[in-house]
């Protein structure tokens, strides 16, 4: 942290306690955030922060990432989609595309004229990206694509959508690459299905996506050529893993505070809970769990910051620090008793969103693989 990062502290908890966490009731309702939040965020200089200046982003480090993200969870929205919008497309964009694209398509993003996304997960397919089916044919300049992506965060909201797919007749990885579309609700070719109904997250857009025969200009694909899409994914992959790893610790630090505050104040047989041997033993090895979870990912965010966090160590981040989040969240549920799982109470979102974590990004089994790959 440094005076600058806190200052982007300050304002994204400004924005987040006061503009957003209020509706998070309304978002459950309608399956989604308000688009007006992000571009509410663009003028106030909070979406894209790392981007640089050149392409309408703030020019800073990943770190504005991470601390609009923690803010985000202390704040107790799950609507939002920033992880995605800005975390990930973003990213995809700044370092595949084209100076030329860039300009297009960044400031568009940074400003929250557009809400990005990226189209990988598919009815058949999640963990394994090698297995996409989703294809786009040549024709004439364009590429035409046909499949189905489900499970897609900012799917119903999204403008820009990055599509993995495939593009010739190779095997595996070989033949995926990624293509960018601009889309709307009346692109021929493109249809968002349901807003998808989660036990967790409810205020979050998740959606389906539909292109049958969407067409897209050659010159949108993102690389150099085709075939760069399965190295670009695992490129960018342990940036997305430290993002989760992010949500998780934040988490685990919000529902720690939120159950001792809870423990002091609630009395039981005529003593405040927090004073029985075993609320104070669990709530002592939660808060050990967290503290070790929060020392291993600053020095993961340092390491990322310096260019040195391996695709092994991602793993780990993601895989063992959701694992946590989910152990810490079923802990410290317990000890609110019924009340505990009561939907407006914020640890009951706490424990439902937790569940997700230990899938998206990657399933925490596909990261244990990875990681005995490396022994």
């Amino acid at each position: 942290m440094d005076d600058e990062l806190t200052a982007v502290r300050e304002l994204a908890r400004t924005y987040f306690t006061k503009e957003v966490a209020p509706h998070q009731d309304r978002f459950i309702e309608q399956g989604h955030p308000d688009r007006e939040l992000y571009a509410r965020a663009g003028e106030l200089g909070l979406n894209c922060m790392s981007i640089p200046e050149e392409y309408g982003g703030g020019g800073g480090t990943f770190a504005s990432e991470i601390v609009l993200i923690e803010e985000q969870v202390r704040a107790g929205d799950q609507a939002m989609g920033f992880v995605v919008h800005a975390g990930i497309v973003a990213h995809y964009l700044n370092a595949y595309a084209s100076h030329e694209q860039k300009l297009r398509w960044l400031p568009k993003l940074a400003s929250g004229q557009w809400v990005g996304s990226i189209a990988m997960t598919e009815p058949g397919t999640g963990s394994d990206l090698q297995a996409i089916a989703t294809r786009a044919a040549k024709d004439g300049d364009d590429y035409v694509i046909s499949g189905a992506k489900t499970f897609i965060t900012n799917g119903a909201l999204c403008d820009l959508v990055i599509i993995a797919c495939k593009t010739g007749d190779a095997a595996g990885a070989a033949g995926l690459s990624l293509i960018v579309a601009e889309v709307g609700d009346d692109t021929p070719g493109f249809q968002r299905g349901r807003i998808l109904h989660k036990i967790g997250n409810q205020g979050q857009d998740t959606a389906e996506l539909f292109f049958d025969g969407l067409r897209v200009p050659q010159a949108n694909l993102l690389g150099p050529a085709e075939g760069k899409g399965f190295i670009q994914l695992m490129e960018q992959l342990p940036q997305e893993r430290l993002l989760t790893g992010t949500l998780a610790v934040a988490s685990m630090e919000v529902a720690v505070d939120l159950t001792v505050e809870y423990a002091k104040s609630r009395e039981i047989f005529g003593k405040p809970l927090f004073v029985m041997q075993n609320t104070r033993f669990e709530l002592a090895e939660c808060a050990t769990i967290t503290t070790i979870g929060r020392t291993f990912l600053d020095d993961c965010i340092g390491k990322h910051l310096r260019g040195e966090l391996d695709v092994t160590t991602a793993a780990m981040v993601k895989y063992w620090l959701t694992d946590r989040q989910g152990e810490v969240a079923d802990r410290c549920l317990q000890l609110f008793g019924g009340y505990g799982y009561m939907d407006e109470y914020p640890i009951a979102r706490i424990y439902t969103g937790a569940r997700v974590m230990r899938i998206l990004a990657g399933a925490n089994e596909v990261m244990k693989d990875l990681i005995a790959r490396s022994l």
